[in-house]
């Protein structure tokens, strides 16, 4: 034993004298020289990964977290949050998150990192996400998720439920507040498949995403089936069956193109506008092409994206859901530098009839528009709702009632313009005046009624047609008649449903100028907690 001192001293035990243990020498505080080499070799650790993990992804052809970011941003504006927050599991979580710029505007980004635990979300995972999305709702600015994830972290059980649901309380408070984006560039699984089902646009990749609630072991162990990843939740599927991808894309590099040109039309959050070019002379310019893109005949088709080829600058659109219910036309694109909605019939497809998924579509994108303060511009050739029992059991009502429902709704500047055909309740739902459109235009090809012409006869005088001893010579004088009366250009004009009847040619010029006028439209709404969408 030893004194204070430090000395040798008797053993009361009577067991002789205990020699002291040395003392070392106590170190002093660190130089800020040596602080600083810790701190870089700590940060260069959690920077790089570990290279086995990076070595597998890159042999599976897929870029890590931190390459994913460098395509997206900037170069050297990414700004990293919570880079060595781990709470205890292995590397960062699973997910870097911060922000970063495209073209110099902020947005807030989470990629997760398939390298470190698959990418699974845990407690620590979730927690950087949500840190994420309440400094982009504080901020104003849109948020960008990049899926590459194994579904919740098993290991962690409730914790890491209770983490994707935080996740999705948050999406929904954000919804209509700043863009939220989701880009599907691996696996998704499970309960993680839920934020970019939330998500105002989803883009995914051919060959390497898949999106599913239950993956391909527990679909045989539950049904007997046996279906690959792919054939389950891939591209192709919610690209041209589910609705559920909005932009399909070859590879990684041309998916962050388009989510690029995509953020460049979107405005930061639902308080600014747009970002806006220099106008670029559209309210006198001319387009002959037009009279000659869409035939006379309104049995004849053609393509609608032609026609919006023509309209918006450029020719330039970044169109949604372009597999998924072709039949409707859905762009985002600018004219006279304006960024704009368009919506618009397809004649190439179902004759550009609405039916249940394109109802939802175009619903759901006129919904994004407004929310966001992007004037609409609707397109209208369009014979009317697809009949049958298949539509009418599977909800066509429902369905198209979310569309009228979402014009209705809409207080942006909206432009209709009706190019050929425009018959009954298809007529209605597509932004007419009776719902709500600030400017009705229409070209001299226009025919807005109940029915066409022979349908309207065949109804009316059936019982006429029926006792004639000459039915389809009489038929013939009657369906003249109908349409002279009823179905003739001026007919809508006339009763003030449509502002004006205009040359093709002067189409792009027409909804430059009506746009111009309607720049600055305010809308009151009486105070409501908020509407009751149909399903």
């Amino acid at each position: 034993m030893t004194s204070a001192a430090g000395l040798p001293v008797e053993d009361p035990r009577g067991e002789g004298t205990v020699v002291p243990f040395p003392r070392r020498p106590r170190p002093g505080p660190p130089t800020m020289e040596q602080l600083r080499a810790d701190r870089a070799v700590r940060r260069a650790e959690a920077l790089a990964g570990r290279p086995d993990a990076v070595e597998r992804q890159h042999r599976q052809g897929k870029r890590t977290a931190r390459e994913r970011l460098d395509l997206l941003l900037d170069p050297g504006s990414f700004v990293e949050l919570d880079l060595h927050r781990t709470g205890g599991t292995t590397g960062g979580g699973g997910v870097l998150a911060g922000s970063g710029t495209v073209e110099g505007r902020r947005v807030f980004v989470y990629a997760q990192d398939f390298t470190d635990a698959g990418g699974s979300i845990g407690r620590v995972h979730a927690a950087k996400i949500h840190k994420v999305m309440d400094l982009a709702v504080a901020t104003g600015a849109p948020v960008v998720g990049l899926n590459d994830s194994g579904g919740a972290r098993i290991q962690e059980g409730v914790l890491a439920l209770h983490g994707c649901g935080e996740l999705f309380r948050r999406q929904v408070a954000a919804s209509g507040i700043v863009p939220q984006i989701s880009v599907v560039l691996g696996p998704c699984a499970g309960a993680a498949a839920y934020a970019p089902a939330l998500a105002d646009v989803v883009f995914m990749v051919r060959g390497a995403a898949q999106m599913y609630l239950t993956g391909p072991d527990v679909v045989r162990s539950v049904t007997g089936e046996r279906i690959g990843h792919d054939e389950l939740g891939g591209a192709a599927l919610h690209g041209l069956e589910s609705g559920v991808a909005t932009v399909v894309t070859d590879d990684e590099e041309e998916c962050f193109e388009r989510l690029r040109e995509l953020l460049a039309l979107l405005p930061s959050n639902n308080l600014d506008p747009a970002p806006a070019l220099p106008p670029v002379g559209a309210v006198d310019d001319p387009r002959p092409r037009l009279a000659e893109i869409v035939p006379a005949d309104a049995r004849r088709p053609y393509d609608v994206r032609e026609v919006v080829a023509e309209i918006v600058d450029d020719g330039e659109m970044v169109e949604m859901h372009a597999e998924w219910a072709p039949n409707v036309v859905c762009a985002l694109a600018r004219i006279d530098g304006r960024t704009v909605g368009v919506v618009g019939n397809q004649p190439l497809v179902l004759a550009g009839v609405l039916e249940r998924r394109a109802s939802q579509k175009a619903a759901r994108f006129v919904r994004f528009c407004d929310a966001f303060g992007i004037p609409l511009v609707t397109l209208v050739d369009v014979p009317g709702f697809l009949p049958g029992r298949d539509q009418e059991a599977g909800g066509i009502l429902r369905h198209g009632a979310q569309l009228l429902y979402a014009y209705c709704e809409a207080t942006v500047p909206r432009v209709q313009v009706v190019l050929r055909k425009a018959y009954g309740g298809a007529y209605i739902v597509m932004d007419s005046r009776s719902v709500g459109t600030d400017v009705s235009l229409a070209w001299p090809t226009n025919e807005v009624a109940v029915m066409g012409a022979e349908g309207a006869v065949n109804v009316l005088h059936r019982r006429d047609l029926a006792a004639a001893p000459h039915p389809e010579a009489l038929r013939e004088h009657l369906v003249d008649a109908y349409r002279e009366e009823h179905l003739h250009p001026l007919h809508a004009a006339e009763h003030g449903l449509v502002d004006d009847v205009i040359d093709p040619v002067d189409t792009r010029s027409a909804v430059a100028r009506a746009l111009e006028l309607l720049d600055g439209k305010r809308a009151e709404r009486r105070p409501r907690k908020h509407g009751n969408v149909p399903l």
